[in-house]
């Protein structure tokens, strides 16, 4: 018996010594190299979806240089690869093959904050065994799409549109609602869709739904019933506002609430008139957010950029590229495929959108929604919250 375990022993030493100096080998992967690593980021930095994408841009690029201020990861400097997508799905793709082709020993890509072109560049990604980390494009069915290789730094459609649907039947107690929307969009037509199911889930009642195309919106607010609220689903600020204004114009006064396409830190205030304005968003990025996070990212935008203070999209982006370096630091190398189960692994990530976990293997980040009022031509932070139920995708 003495002699078992005394073999028994001298095996597990054996097994114990191996796995500590496999871990170290591991430590020592990214050390051993001097050259940068690459990152690769898709935007629309032209096109229709430019709006997000060059504020986007910019929030990557402010972190690359943050992160190579402070020394890199484990001594490498960050090198990054941007292209254009054009806000052009075929675009995408191709945009991700050129960063690919460009440094084949890239770890990992990001970027984007429409469904329809991040599904298009992850799936590019993932042929090539790469994963691509949407910072924006917030559809919950895109880890269905691409399995495994798509994830988002962003909460999911159905977790805002939940959010949305709690608040709007329990702060503004609205019992009935009319619903229009921007039937062109995949981010449209999935948040109205999560919106009505949480809203009736609730006890609401849905007395009217309007779709629209953003090329014509001359019909908006047109024989609508009276209700309590109107959920407007566009794509985009501008659209929002072209989308009230018709809702106004045709006699509708009661509140209007929407989505995280109303973001925008400056196109509110060209429109002192509107007021009863709601929106979900990622993150309230006001002077007055006593948040430390929010504001060293405004200063630090502030400083490198000037000019118009950052939006949440450029804060999302900004939280993407650390999410990736965190996953990379964590790996212990660069390889794709270690730094892809790394970031499945991030738990309480201190983001500057909020904190960041990927629970259970699930490629979409449990992340709380912020309700921000616009009143008067000014933004408020009213509150933020994870919905108690949400919709499955």
């Amino acid at each position: 018996m003495n002699l078992q375990w005394k073999i028994f022993s001298r095996i597990v030493a054996v097994v114990l010594s191996c796995g500590v100096a496999l871990m170290a080998c591991v430590k020592k992967d990214l050390a051993m190299s001097t050259e940068p690593i690459v990152l690769g980021a898709v935007y629309s930095l032209t096109g229709d979806k430019s709006d997000m994408g060059e504020p986007s841009s910019k929030g990557a690029r402010l972190a690359v240089e943050q992160v190579n201020n402070r020394g890199g990861i484990d001594g490498r400097q960050v090198r990054l690869i941007l292209e254009d997508s054009k806000s052009d799905p075929a675009t995408t793709r191709q945009a991700v093959e050129a960063i690919i082709n460009d440094d084949n020993g890239i770890p990992a890509l990001f970027g984007l904050s429409d469904s329809d072109l991040a599904q298009a560049a992850g799936e590019a990604a993932a042929e090539k065994h790469r994963v691509f980390l949407t910072s924006g494009a917030t559809s919950p069915l895109l880890p269905t799409q691409v399995p495994d290789y798509l994830y988002l730094a962003c909460f999911g459609d159905n977790v805002q549109a939940a959010a949305a649907a709690e608040w709007a039947y329990r702060a503004l107690d609205s019992r009935t609602v009319a619903v229009v929307y921007d039937s062109t969009e995949t981010y449209t037509t999935l948040l109205h869709k999560y919106f009505i199911d949480r809203f009736q889930s609730l006890g609401g009642r849905v007395l009217a739904i309007q779709k629209y195309d953003p090329a014509d919106m001359s019909k908006i607010g047109q024989d609508l019933p009276q209700v309590a609220l109107v959920f407007l689903a566009t794509g985009n600020a501008e659209d929002a506002q072209k989308g009230i204004q018709k809702l106004r114009a045709s006699g509708i006064t009661v509140p209007i609430v929407g989505g995280d396409g109303y973001d925008s830190e400056d196109a509110w205030e060209a429109h002192p008139e509107m007021r009863d304005i709601y929106y979900t968003t990622h993150v309230y990025l006001g002077d007055d957010n006593p948040d430390v996070r929010v504001q060293n990212f405004r200063a630090a935008y502030h400083l490198t950029y000037g000019g118009n203070p950052p939006d949440a999209f450029a804060a999302l982006s900004y939280d993407a590229v650390n999410l990736l370096a965190e996953a990379i630091t964590r790996a212990g190398t660069a390889s794709p495929d270690a730094v892809r189960h790394a970031l499945a692994r991030i738990d309480g990530f201190q983001g500057v959108t909020g904190t960041i976990s990927f629970v259970g293997g699930r490629q979409i980040p449990h992340k709380p929604v912020t309700i921000i009022e616009v009143k008067n031509g000014q933004r408020v932070l009213v509150k933020s919250f994870m919905p108690d139920v949400i919709p499955r995708p």
